[in-house]
């Protein structure tokens, strides 16, 4: 899931929805966490990662 921000001010609003839509995928299953990743100061990415222990959300920065 591709979040990309264009209103610095609803960073975090845009981030927890994406969040709150994969963890509604992730529940099922019960087996991966959520990996987030900066690109850019405005582009994110998130998605199910089996690197990461489910319920929780990892971060990581590629800018």
């Amino acid at each position: 899931m591709e979040v990309v921000v264009t209103e610095p001010s609803r960073l975090y609003e845009l981030l927890d929805d994406a969040e709150a839509a994969l963890r509604q995928v992730a529940r099922p299953q019960c087996y991966s966490g959520i990996l987030v990743t900066r690109h850019t100061p405005s582009r994110y990415t998130l998605a199910l990662s089996d690197t990461v222990p489910y319920g929780e959300t990892r971060e990581q920065i590629l800018s």
